[in-house]
């Protein structure tokens, strides 16, 4: 019933930027929060971000004071400005949404990523 679409990744060089997007779609009553992950060769996938629907937001030590997560309700997505990349950023990004489609039913969705890579 709802599915979450990314996109904005690509090839950038260290220092650069990239704004990724996540787009939710489907039956929608509300969202509940919408988070950010990503996933490295030979790593395990790892919280980058959050932000909820009072936009509380936190991030992984790793991208503070770098990264930047903010939503727009009235287009069911969430954007993740990515500054000053580095190598170690490179992975395949994930937006994951807890959407509400019911007065009690929520649904964990994923988008299928998008890849960023950071190289010079």
């Amino acid at each position: 019933q709802v599915q979450v679409v990314e996109s904005g990744g690509g090839l950038v060089q260290p220092g650069g930027s990239l704004r990724l997007s996540c787009a939710a779609s489907g039956n929608i009553f509300s969202i509940y929060s919408m988070d950010w992950y990503r996933q490295a060769p030979g790593k395990q996938r790892e919280l980058v971000a959050t932000i909820t629907n009072d936009d509380s937001t936190n991030y992984a030590d790793s991208v503070k004071g770098r990264f930047t997560i903010s939503r727009d309700n009235a287009k069911n997505a969430v954007y993740l400005e990515m500054n000053s990349l580095e190598p170690e950023d490179t992975a395949v990004y994930y937006c994951n949404a807890l959407i509400r489609i019911s007065t009690t039913i929520f649904r964990n969705t994923w988008g299928q990523g998008t890849q960023v890579t950071v190289s010079s």
